[in-house]
């Protein structure tokens, strides 16, 4: 697969013109695909509980990509097994990653992040439920909370190892003491990741519980774990044994869980296949937004008049300037689904990034009649409305976007909509107030200080946007200064 071509995952830069949302800025922390931006918050790779596959992540902040419909189906086709785990499924949430490499982990709560270039390598929706399983198996076990009963007892060996080989260098023995030194650290790297080792097979049985509880078949698990072990293969990592790694081998995994998949009596059950479809769909879209479009274009052939195709394509013609060949490809699955709120959703940003301000907003005001919770196409017809900068168009956004909060709190850029007409209204407070949101969604600091003091000077004292602002000012204090508060 072609990855030194894809683009960096950017946040939307608020400041810009729709036709420029595409744009690389490094800076950013998350972008969406048909979208408004999630939350952009860094984090740290040390709270993951579980990094699944051949190669761990060691960026230190996770590019985030929004896309209504991806979420709606990974809520969808987790559900059953979230309940099967006796979690809350309003808890447990699946955020989608601009990350090429084969991952997926649990980190920072209830929070399965699935990698983009793991959804890619999957065949199919079974397989990508096997991943999502065992990821529930960290949370339901509590792994990310136990971790330190893997790091704790290694931190100990460590510290015996390095007292004792102090005592040794002491009394004049040097070589010694460094033998002692070296054998501490390799018994406290073995416990640890004999610790983990363990916990990643706990999920994998756990997650076979929870595809049984959901009647759905382990064929799928199997197969992605058979994927895992030719990348093992391609990279040359030694299959004798899982002594030295974090995982047991994919090889192991398959053997431990072959026999208990094969006992259920869903084992041979296919991919149900309305989800199917939908997981082609959100494949060939993502495949459009993230691959280059001259290789989208050439996986994708104007002779493939697959849904999945058309979407991939339509991908391809707008980030290539070719808003026209963009608006084709989608009108021809309109043509098929008139209603369907997805494809009004793509057709009214390829609208509006064109330039095409109201007939994107008679497009989006479709989308949003016929997905009325979803936040993120509210959002959209919102920043549509507000680029008009008529009164009328204004007054229409505000609910909008007040309501696509109130859904959807962790969106830096519906906040910044909001803001926008606060400003436009002459309510300063508020129009700060929104921006200390934005702000501290994405990591600034500074700005959401700066923000939440103007509002907490001109909002009324006790107020509930007053005790947010306060809140948010504290927050920005406690993390500039290193507190824990």
């Amino acid at each position: 697969m072609n990855t030194a071509s894809r683009p960096v995952i950017a946040l939307h830069d608020p400041s810009a013109t729709p036709a420029s949302r595409l744009v690389q800025r490094p800076e950013a922390k998350s972008r969406r695909m048909g979208y408004a931006a999630r939350f952009a918050k860094n984090l740290v790779t040390a709270c993951a509980a579980s990094l699944l596959l051949v190669q761990p992540v060691l960026a230190q902040s996770i590019n985030v990509l929004r896309d209504a419909e991806t979420e709606a189906f990974f809520r969808d086709i987790s559900k059953p097994m979230i309940v099967a785990a006796n979690l809350d499924p309003k808890s447990v949430q699946l955020i989608l990653v601009g990350d090429p490499s084969i991952n997926a982990f649990v980190c920072c709560g209830q929070n399965v992040f699935i990698h983009s270039g793991l959804i890619q390598v999957t065949d199919n929706v079974n397989q990508l439920q096997g991943v999502i399983a065992h990821e529930l198996g960290h949370i339901a076990g509590g792994h990310n909370i136990r971790s330190s009963e893997g790091t704790g007892p290694a931190t100990s060996i460590s510290i015996l190892s390095l007292i004792a080989a102090g005592a040794a260098m002491a009394l004049g023995a040097g070589e010694a003491g460094m033998a002692i030194l070296g054998m501490g650290q390799s018994v406290a790297q073995s416990t640890y990741l004999s610790f983990n080792r363990d916990q990643e097979s706990r999920a994998d049985q756990a997650g076979a519980e929870y595809l049984l509880a959901a009647q759905l078949s382990g064929q799928g698990s199997l197969d992605f774990f058979g994927k895992l072990a030719n990348q093992e293969y391609r990279l040359a990592i030694p299959q004798t044994n899982s002594y030295n790694r974090t995982h047991p081998l994919s090889s192991e995994r398959i053997a431990a869980l072959a026999d208990v998949y094969a006992k259920s009596p869903y084992f041979h059950k296919g991919p149900d296949p309305a989800f199917q479809a939908r997981f082609l769909r959100i494949k060939g879209k993502l495949i459009g937004f993230i691959e280059d479009p001259v290789r989208t274009l050439a996986m994708f052939p104007a002779s493939d008049q697959s849904v999945q195709a058309r979407y991939a394509r339509a991908y391809a013609w707008q980030r290539s300037a070719y808003p026209d060949a963009a608006l084709g490809e989608i009108n021809k699955l309109l043509a098929t689904a008139p209603k369907d709120p997805y494809f009004l959703e793509l057709k009214g940003q390829i609208l509006l990034e064109s330039g095409r301000n109201a007939e994107a907003i008679t497009v989006l005001r479709a989308a949003v009649a016929n997905a009325p919770n979803e936040p993120l196409i509210a959002t959209l017809l919102g920043h549509a409305l507000i680029s008009t900068e008529m009164p009328a168009d204004m007054a229409e956004a505000k609910p909008l976007l007040k309501a696509a909060i109130a859904r959807d709190k962790d969106n830096p850029f519906a906040w910044y909509q909001l803001g926008v007409i606060y400003d436009r209204e002459g309510d300063t407070p508020r129009a700060a107030l929104a921006s200390a949101e934005r702000y501290s969604m994405e990591g600034n600091r500074k700005g959401a200080s700066a923000n939440a003091r103007v509002a907490l000077a001109g909002l009324p004292r006790g107020s509930a946007d007053w005790i947010r602002a306060q809140d948010i000012a504290l927050a920005s204090a406690c993390e500039g200064n290193k507190k824990k508060c």
